[in-house]
């Protein structure tokens, strides 16, 4: 965005400026050249009144002492010649120089003369002038006049070095001013970026300036700073709720166990099957507040490492996943020869790998297998669990991460341990992956630790 907004300040600035010195450079080359025509052509009109004195009189000593002195004076050469073309004063030409017949030939006819080409820095050579002398349409002579453009030439070169030396001052001037505002536009953008990255990378409460930029950016700020205070309120309010939950709820749920056990022994017999129903009752009911704080808990820390209130942990995914399968007693993985150190914290991983694992031992059959792998090309790594059971359909997949969701009714359980599975995983920047192709599949992949 940087470049592209300088290049569009910098060509448009580049254009002002342009469009201001071009005119200017063609404009000073223009008047000098007018000026340069119009000195030789006052010139050409005293000669041509000096020559028909001359011719009124027969003097010719004024007109051929003003033609020499003109020549040594201005170093320029003149020629004036009668109606027959015999030269009457001459100063440098020559009546008879083939190089002047043509401009001879048009002034004796009273033809007006080409007009003269625009000086420019690197014009040189000379110019002809030539007048007619005579009165209305009665030609008795001409003027030549041979004049160097060199002169002129370098007072144009000279304007035109203060020309473009104020042209380049103005487009410094506008490079400074375009990166300038740059600047102020894009300073605020980046700090807005840089904050967004800050809370992406886990820091608490990041904040931005909020008096730079425009003030649509300065309002953009502000709001910034409100949501990442707001983001990391709401994480602490949802982790002292969960705390406060299972303090408060966990309590009497022990208290009403311990009255029911304590009842055991003093049930009649006439009583003993609403007793078992009620102690199965509060044993679901404990299995599924278990299962509801684990799923606050796994959303809290899902809305704790978005806010950055939570470093993010390293697990050996490998180590982890022999460790679980040894205590749900099924085929230890084959561990890759390398570590693979998933961004996830062992207990975390722990707990989804307790999930998937009881689901398989449960529901699917009599065969587990495990593997561990890691795609570093990708950065992620992947602990696989499969079992040989009968697996879910298309629809089931769907459904299967959804709370409270229990595929067959005849199942125990609450319907919230791969939702939890799935949130946990989640909260790190991986997936829970299921598939069924003769058995379920769960996997689980987390991104790999950040190469040094």
């Amino acid at each position: 965005m940087r470049r592209r907004l300088l290049l569009v300040l910098l060509l448009f600035s580049a254009a002002a400026v342009a469009a201001f010195a071009v005119p200017l450079l063609s404009a000073t080359a223009a008047e000098r050249t007018q000026r340069f025509a119009l000195g030789r052509t006052g010139d050409l009109d005293r000669f041509a009144a000096l020559a028909q004195q001359a011719a009124s009189t027969g003097d010719d000593t004024a007109l051929v002492t003003e033609v020499a002195a003109y020549a040594e004076l201005y170093g320029e050469a003149v020629v004036v010649v009668d109606a027959r073309r015999r030269a009457v004063a001459r100063a440098g030409l020559a009546a008879d120089d083939p190089a002047l017949a043509g401009v001879l030939d048009a002034a004796l006819r009273d033809q007006p003369a080409p007009p003269v080409p625009t000086v420019t820095p690197w014009s040189s050579g000379t110019v002809v002038f030539a007048r007619p002398v005579g009165t209305g349409t009665r030609v008795a002579g001409a003027v030549v006049l041979r004049a160097s453009v060199d002169r002129a030439a370098a007072d144009v070169a000279l304007r035109w070095l203060w020309v473009l030396g104020g042209a380049l001052a103005a487009g410094l001037g506008s490079v400074l001013l375009v990166l300038a505002v740059a600047r102020w536009l894009l300073r605020p953008l980046a700090e807005l970026a840089a904050g967004v990255r800050a809370v992406a990378a886990g820091e608490r409460r990041a904040h931005v300036p909020e008096r730079s930029g425009p003030p649509e950016v300065r309002e953009l700020s502000e709001q910034f700073n409100r949501m990442s205070d707001a983001v990391t309120e709401a994480a602490d309010q949802q982790r002292r709720l969960v705390a406060d939950a299972s303090h408060q709820l966990r309590n009497p749920m022990a208290a009403l166990r311990l009255r029911l056990d304590t009842l055991g022994g003093h049930v009649a017999p006439g009583g003993a099957r609403s007793y078992a129903a009620a102690v199965a009752e509060v044993e679901r009911l404990e299995s599924l507040l278990d299962g509801l704080l684990a799923l606050a808990s796994a959303e809290s820390t899902a809305t704790e490492v978005a806010a950055g209130g939570r470093e993010p942990g390293l697990a050996d995914a490998g180590a982890v996943a022999v460790d679980r399968a040894d205590f749900w007693q099924v085929p230890s993985p084959v561990v890759p020869a390398l570590p693979v150190l998933v961004r996830c914290p062992e207990s975390e991983l722990s707990q989804v790998l307790d999930v998937v694992l009881d689901n398989a031992v449960k529901y699917g059959g009599g065969r587990v297998e495990v593997s561990v792998g890691a795609d570093r090309a990708a950065g992620v790594g992947w602990v696989r669990v499969a079992d040989d059971g009968p697996g879910l359909t298309d629809a089931e997949l769907a459904l299967a991460t959804d709370r409270f969701w229990r595929g067959r009714s005849d199942r125990p359980g609450t319907g919230l341990g791969l939702a939890i599975a799935d949130r946990l995983v989640r909260a790190h920047g991986g997936a829970l992956e299921l598939s069924s192709t003769g058995g379920l599949v769960a996997r689980v992949v987390l991104p790999l630790e950040p190469a040094l």
